[in-house]
């Protein structure tokens, strides 16, 4: 289990706070910052305009408060991919000194993964929540949950420091020009077994209909990004010196539960109104039709050709306690970078 924070206000675009805290209550976490980064963060962030935070709390063009809430009413939607990706990590082996490894979770918001994971009992190793949204990071410190203000593809943290770094949930939000900055950083980052794990969805499949057709189109923000493809990815670990690369599809499904399958199908269309802040959804519904809206449409893009052992369309099942499960499913493709343990040896 992971030790908790305090919980008190963290101001997220504070990165000297920020490492004043982890000092207090992680000193484990704050030995991973390297000061010349750091120094080097605040002195371009002085000399930068501002940028548009799409996950900040200010409303007008932003999403942030409408995700919170909806990890916050539906925190295990996404448990199913989590474990996954943790298990490409490797964060249940110990590192070679038997110390507990540590996984950075570059695109970590509010702190998902990591509240998943005690949420679950699961997971004997150290988690730094990073994000570059001063709202998300803000939101992380006031959960307990301890996390740094950086952008995945400068982050801020030591020459071989991690035992795993994670870009999952987001990933599309880094611009393809800083794409191989990320996968480099990230094997800079990793001690010798380490692993780099990177979870996104492939260009034309549903998830990105999803993101072009629905996302863009009712949400405040809109949503111009582009997903990936698996040569793509490929080509970054190659690049980067990964010794092992892979890439695999994964089942990534979305879940709610509820007492009736209306109320289950309620509650999926609510989680995926917020997490996507489909706020236009809104206009001329109910709440509950806005809801119903949302979880018919899913439906209809949610639909994947068959096969074995993989889910192909939205699900309603009876729970063993008597409740219903609706599941929307989602595949997604994940690479994998894995430093050989014998790497650095004589360094």
């Amino acid at each position: 289990m992971h030790a908790q924070t305090s919980g008190r206000p963290v101001a997220g675009d504070d990165v000297r706070e920020q490492l004043a805290e982890l000092r207090r209550h992680h000193p484990e976490l704050h030995a991973l910052a390297d000061p010349r980064r750091v120094a080097a963060w605040e002195a371009a962030t002085d000399n930068a305009p501002p940028r548009h935070d799409d996950f900040g709390a200010d409303g007008e063009g932003s999403r942030g408060v409408e995700y919170v809430q909806a990890q916050t009413l539906n925190r295990r939607a996404r448990e199913t991919g989590i474990r996954k990706l943790l298990g490409f990590a490797g964060t249940d082996r110990r590192t070679p000194d038997g110390e507990r490894p540590v996984l950075v979770d570059l695109l970590g918001g509010d702190g998902l993964v990591r509240k998943v994971c005690d949420d679950l009992g699961i997971g004997d190793f150290h988690i730094l929540t990073c994000d570059a949204s001063p709202h998300m990071v803000t939101t992380a410190w006031a959960a307990g949950v301890p996390a740094l203000l950086q952008r995945a593809e400068q982050p801020l943290l030591r020459d071989r420091s991690v035992d795993a770094v994670l870009l999952a949930y987001g990933s599309h939000h880094v611009a393809p020009s800083d794409r191989q900055t990320v996968a480099t950083e990230a094997h800079r980052m990793l001690r010798p077994g380490g692993a780099f794990v990177l979870h996104d969805f492939l260009v034309g499949s549903p998830v990105d209909v999803w993101f072009e057709e629905i996302t863009d189109v009712y949400s405040a923000t809109g949503h111009k990004f582009l997903h990936f493809t698996r040569d793509e990815i490929d080509g970054y670990l190659e690049k980067a010196g990964y010794d092992h690369r892979e890439v695999v599809e994964i089942d990534d499904p979305y879940t709610a539960v509820g007492a009736s399958p209306e109320e289950a199908e309620l509650e999926i269309g609510r989680y995926l109104l917020n997490v996507y802040g489909l706020v236009k959804v809104f206009e001329g519904r109910t709440e509950a039709e806005a809801y119903r809206w949302v979880a018919e449409t899913a439906k209809a893009v949610f639909r994947y050709p068959d096969t074995p052992g993989s889910l192909a369309s939205c699900e309603l099942r009876r729970e063993a306690t008597g409740g219903w499960r609706v599941t929307v499913p989602r595949r997604a493709v994940v690479g994998v970078g894995r430093i050989s343990s014998a790497a650095g040896k004589a360094a």
